[in-house]
């Protein structure tokens, strides 16, 4: 039996429906949001496979441009500062915050070239969405087990600085839409560190002022996106792990407050100096991914 046209008949019933409550207004927008992911993965599989004939980080240029033609549906506008930071061509690690499903367009937005993503095994099998991330390089890891966790963080360091590659990576570990950051676990920075590759936040403000799954809001909103200074790990060790992630999570969460303008929580400097001093935070670190 064709899967398609009930799942168009689903639609245009959470579109009716829509019409009716904002939580039906949300619900809609997130099934059309999924849709979008299924379709545009399964279009831009065939392409990949067409142009480059398997998996390679080139397919990353090919699934960027599918995905941030998502924006326009939804009313989206992402205002990028420092994207020349990014677009430097030499290996690093980009960190940033990670707030819902939606991160996605923001990071297709202002991805890099050669640049691959690390992310939870479990997306593998997500079907067409599993197969895409598969065919554009994405690393897995299966977070359930530290050790394999670790052993295909030192694969992946040796590799980037081999074949200049930036490898994308949530430090947070988890989607998080509580107004702050969450502690940063240790994966990232041990990976930087190793390699000796300079690390380069990523900060994107608050989705609050148009989505929020608590009260159900889903609207058009513009999103302010921050590429802030890299950060060298050159002569640092193991040791310098603490440290090195302090900096790194005040310099992001200062920056998070000043675009989102929202008031720090819990004493959290503001303003740009706090980025500049490079001043340690105070909550511990979790476990490495």
């Amino acid at each position: 039996m064709e899967l398609w046209p009930w799942l168009t008949a689903a639609l245009l019933l959470l579109l009716l429906l829509a019409q009716l409550s904002r939580s039906a207004r949300f619900y809609a927008k997130i099934g059309l949001y999924c849709a979008f992911c299924f379709t545009a993965s399964a279009m831009a599989a065939v392409v990949c496979l067409l142009r480059h004939g398997g998996r390679t980080v080139e397919n990353m240029s090919i699934i960027s441009s599918f995905v941030r033609s998502f924006k326009y549906a939804y009313g989206l506008r992402f205002e990028v500062k420092g994207r020349e930071t990014l677009d430097e061509d030499r290996p690093c690690v980009i960190i940033s915050n990670h707030q819902s499903i939606l991160d996605m367009m923001g990071l297709m937005e202002v991805l890099p070239d050669r640049c691959v993503q690390i992310a939870k095994r479990e997306l593998l099998f997500l079907g067409p969405v599993g197969l895409i991330m598969y065919l554009g390089g994405v690393l897995f890891i299966n977070r359930q087990r530290s050790q394999t966790a670790m052993s295909v963080i030192t694969d992946v360091g040796e590799r980037m600085v081999r074949e200049k590659l930036k490898v994308w990576i949530y430090p947070e570990g988890t989607r998080n839409d509580n107004g702050d950051l969450l502690p940063f676990k240790k994966g990232a920075f041990y990976l930087a560190i190793q390699a000796q590759v300079p690390i380069i936040p990523v900060v994107y403000s608050s989705f609050s002022s148009f989505y929020s799954c608590k009260t159900k809001l889903f609207t058009s909103g513009t999103i302010q996106v921050e590429v802030l200074d890299a950060i060298p790990t050159r002569g640092l060790t193991v040791a310098d792990v603490p440290k090195l992630l302090d900096t790194c999570h005040q310099a992001m969460r200062t920056r998070f407050f000043h675009i989102s303008k929202i008031p720090p929580k819990n004493g959290a400097p503001s303003g740009p100096t706090a980025q500049e001093n490079g001043a340690p935070s105070g909550p511990d670190a979790q476990e490495a991914q």
